[in-house]
């Protein structure tokens, strides 16, 4: 594990979880069923049993998942049920299908298509579903963004609440921003994030993924079993993923679910539109974004010949995410420096990939930035 001055990773994410768990009364974990909120879910399950307090564990369940990630979490659940409270989440919610210029997005425990579930409704006393839900800010179809943060609003509704999270800085660019980006925090604490009355914490948020399996391994805690079949697949530990699947980060590592686990695949091809597309080439060109210029196009009239290739419905969503720009560049400058400026050839990427949600509509670091970057999570590395 890697060493601050005084303290290594480990201790200083214990004395995080530690003071969050003196400062909080209502404190809740928000569990993925992988590698890094199971950390985080084993750390704070240790200092509840210390400190006599009890948490939440929040699992929302998004239908395909893998079997033995379902099996995971039910263990989890049932082994410290003594200091935690579980909800289980199985509503139905809107998310990114980057597979399907046709379907951009699908609902998971969508009603009227039981028959084509990839998974029948868990059982167990704690599942939240529609039948028993009592959400009053909850509506069919919502998306997962929409959702989140006022389930953190309704935890913190007697009071305010502590959200932790297995977000890491080094996993992404976006995830290193989430982190050091200006924002209100609890206290002035960098790894926290004020979401109203709840705060959102990352006390492992300076840990590698080899911090993750040294935890793992040395105190030999449970973890998701998936992760040594990703293994013995020849999947790299950097590249290893448990989050739904059909999103532009995710979708590269359909191929695996197919080999892993074949039975739950059929039916995941069969759920989702593209996913078998998303087998196929997944890691090829075609879904990478390494793409060239065709040939008599400038970034302006490919960009706009994509959007005649579309579905209406699909142009017209992403020309409305497209118009809140003011103003649109044929090049990309070393750095972009405007929120309100955005590139052709970005533009165009966003349509290939399916984008839905415009991710890649956040603009690029260059060299310099990078080193910046680096150097930030260095100087920083002791909050």
């Amino acid at each position: 594990m890697k060493r601050y001055s005084n303290i290594n990773v480990y201790d200083a994410a214990k004395k995080r979880i530690e003071y969050i768990f003196d400062e909080f009364e209502t404190i809740a974990v928000s569990f993925s069923g992988g590698k890094d909120s199971g950390v985080v879910l084993n750390m704070a399950v240790d200092e509840a049993r210390k400190s006599g307090k009890r948490f939440t564990a929040i699992f929302i369940d998004l239908e395909a998942f893998y079997k033995v990630t379902i099996e995971y979490v039910e263990k989890m659940i049932s082994n410290n049920r003594d200091v935690l409270d579980p909800l289980w989440i199985c509503l139905p919610m809107e998310s990114p299908n980057a597979l399907s210029y046709f379907s951009p997005t699908w609902t998971w425990w969508e009603e009227g298509k039981e028959d084509i579930w990839v998974r029948e409704m868990p059982k167990n006393e704690w599942v939240i579903n529609l039948s028993n839900h009592k959400f009053e800010f909850y509506k069919p179809g919502m998306s997962f963004e929409k959702f989140t943060p006022l389930l953190n609003e309704w935890l913190a509704k007697t009071g305010s609440a502590a959200i932790l999270l297995g977000l890491r800085a080094e996993e992404s660019l976006n995830r290193y921003r989430a982190i050091n980006d200006n924002k209100s925090t609890y206290k002035g604490l960098q790894w926290s994030t004020q979401i109203n009355k709840a705060y959102s914490f990352s006390p492992i948020y300076d840990w590698t993924v080899e911090d993750i399996w040294t935890y793992n391994g040395k105190f030999r805690k449970e973890y998701n079993k998936l992760y040594d079949l990703f293994y013995q697949a020849g999947a790299s530990i950097h590249k290893m993923r448990v989050d739904e699947p059909f999103g532009n980060e995710a979708k590269a590592g359909l191929n695996l679910f197919r080999v892993i686990e074949p039975n739950t695949w059929a039916k995941v091809a069969n759920r989702v539109s593209g996913a078998n597309f998303g087998n196929i080439y997944s890691g090829n060109k075609i879904m990478s974004t390494k793409y060239t210029l065709p040939e008599g196009h400038s970034w302006e009239s490919f960009t706009k010949f994509l959007l005649e290739t579309l579905p209406e419905d699909l142009a017209n969503h992403y020309k409305r995410k497209f118009i809140k720009f003011k103003k649109v560049i044929d090049a990309s400058p070393n750095i972009d420096t405007e929120d309100d400026v955005l590139t052709w050839r970005r533009m165009a990427l966003c349509i290939i990939k399916n984008d839905y949600t415009c991710k890649g509509l956040s603009f690029s670091v260059t060299k310099d930035m990078s080193e910046r970057g680096k150097y930030l999570v260095e100087k920083y590395r002791g909050l």
